[in-house]
């Protein structure tokens, strides 16, 4: 089977689906590797490196060639539409937020498997994309902040003064909020966190940081994923959090609910009460947005209110991992090629919907959206 690996259209996007060092593994699995020309060059990746690991170098793609299709971002309606009938292709499809690429991919009969579905168990942990995308956008949300805070982030002690140490709050705490609080610590900021998962209080706590309790239900989903929260909680959570964010430096939110619109938890009345020169990082800004207002790939001034002026800087987050392309493409590339290679028998990818890794990470196939919450979002859309 023809496996390809297109180039990346979306502008700022400098993730490659395979790098060389995966190919290998899937010629021995029995697979025809092809790579578009200059599809890895923003990820150091050359064209020589995947014609000497023994993949093809194509000018261009023909839809109508591929049986299996690898790559980052969601497809475009238009591209998808070229696809033969029981295409496979593995991404990122953002299902809540790229409605019209859900319907072309169910229109064009295509197997789409969503890599920000795959189920989090011990079996599926190496195809864990967002677990490997989140460790670099966690860490790079703490970078935008230091760079815009017009102060430090460690304390110092001078002969002229002590430099008293920023405070950072971190909203979320899974892998990209562990990584952010993690990255603060070593850049010397005090840190707290809160997430609605209990569990998470301990992997707080043991990268250095406090935990916030709130005094709330908590919500843990299936899979250890954080599950949506009902209008009458979001707005207690935000009543008691409040406090939290004024005395803040920086805040960072990091919170997702995988397959949904990220939940609100920083509305503009909150960020109202922090001080002038504060900075907020929203993680979450491209799908939805953790705070209110925020817009993926802009800074955006929030004035505050009163006649001392100045403003809170809120930054939203766009393509935080394409910021690192080298080792972020390198650890995706590992997920995409173990889903595959879960899927291949033979020299050939079967759609065995009874593996709950293939079944769980299954957003569309022979016609129909698999993916319940999808089905739901498109069905309230066509009505």
């Amino acid at each position: 089977m023809q496996v390809v690996v297109p180039a990346e259209t979306v502008p700022g996007e400098h993730r490659v689906a395979i790098t060389p060092e995966v190919v290998p593994q899937l010629i021995r699995a029995g697979l025809q590797v092809a790579v578009q020309a200059r599809a890895g060059a923003a990820a150091l990746a050359s064209d020589a490196a995947y014609q000497d690991a023994g993949a093809d170098v194509l000018d261009t793609v023909d839809a109508g060639e591929v049986d299996v299709l690898l790559h980052v971002r969601p497809l475009a309606p238009a591209s998808i539409g070229k696809l033969r009938p029981g295409t496979i292709t593995i991404g990122f499809c953002m299902p809540s937020t790229e409605l019209d690429g859900v319907r072309a991919l169910r229109d064009a009969g295509v197997s789409a498997f969503a890599m920000e579905l795959v189920p989090r168990i011990s079996r599926a942990q190496s195809m864990d994309a967002l677990t490997s995308q989140a460790l670099i956008s966690g860490y790079r949300c703490v970078l935008e902040a230091a760079m815009r805070l017009p102060r430090f982030f460690p304390l110092f002690m001078t002969a002229a003064g002590t430099v008293p140490p920023a405070k950072v709050l971190v909203l979320g705490a899974g892998v990209a909020g562990l990584q952010a609080i993690a990255t603060a610590k070593r850049l010397g900021a005090v840190v707290s966190a809160y997430d609605v998962r209990p569990a998470s209080a301990d992997e707080v706590r043991s990268v250095g940081a406090t935990f916030i309790h709130l005094e709330l239900d908590t919500l843990e989903g299936a899979g250890g994923y954080a599950r949506e929260m009902t209008q009458d909680r979001a707005e207690r959570q935000r009543e008691l959090l409040a406090p939290h964010v004024a005395a803040a430096d920086v805040l960072i939110t990091t919170a997702a609910v995988p397959g949904r619109p990220a939940p609100l938890l920083v509305t503009h009345a909150m960020l109202a009460g922090m001080k002038p020169g504060s900075v907020v990082v929203d993680l979450a800004a491209e799908s939805g947005g953790n705070v209110e207002g925020s817009r993926a790939g802009e800074d955006l001034a929030l004035q505050l209110p009163g006649p001392g002026g100045g403003a809170v800087t809120v930054v939203g987050m766009k393509d935080a991992p394409s910021t690192m392309p080298v080792d972020v493409s390198r650890l995706y590339a590992k997920n995409v090629a173990n889903l595959l290679l879960l899927m291949t028998s033979d020299g050939q990818v079967v759609v065995d919907l009874d593996d709950e890794v293939v079944a769980g990470t299954c957003l569309t196939h022979d016609g129909s959206v698999r993916h319940a919450p999808t089905a739901a979002l498109l069905e309230a859309g066509d009505r």
